[in-house]
């Protein structure tokens, strides 16, 4: 069956219908919103759908190997991936189909008033391999 990563984003994605800041959600509603992420992950996870699921902080640095024996070059921070990402889901499911069915309910999340969040969440498949030889 195939993986599908969803991957939600703090900002630089397309604005979601609800667009009122996290900062300025009552208490009750951030409680919500993330109520409605748990009960969906054990959902998930009791049909067997759900893989994987985390939220991310918006901290991070970019890391590089410098060489053998040398200490690993870390540079940052970056308006980049760490800042842009705030968690995914990966799922296993029949089809693609099903993985669009559940980026659509993710994105249904209550947000302000109690109304969905309607955010665009990114999807893609992971690859089965890695790609043939092109030579």
């Amino acid at each position: 069956m195939p993986k599908y990563l969803m991957l939600k984003h703090y900002r630089g994605g397309r604005p979601a219908v609800n667009q009122v800041p996290m900062d300025q959600l009552t208490p009750d509603e951030w409680n919500a919103h993330v109520q409605y992420m748990k009960d969906m992950e054990q959902r998930l996870l009791a049909s067997g759908e759900l893989v994987s699921s985390e939220g991310l902080s918006m901290d991070g640095a970019w890391v590089r190997f410098d060489g053998e024996g040398r200490p690993p070059v870390v540079d940052g921070p970056f308006a980049e991936t760490k800042d842009l990402i705030a968690g995914w889901m990966l799922i296993e499911v029949d089809s693609y189909d099903r993985a669009l069915e559940l980026a659509s309910e993710l994105s249904a999340a209550p947000w302000a008033g109690g109304t969905p969040l309607g955010e665009w969440l990114e999807l893609r498949e992971v690859m089965g391999a890695p790609p043939a030889d092109a030579g």
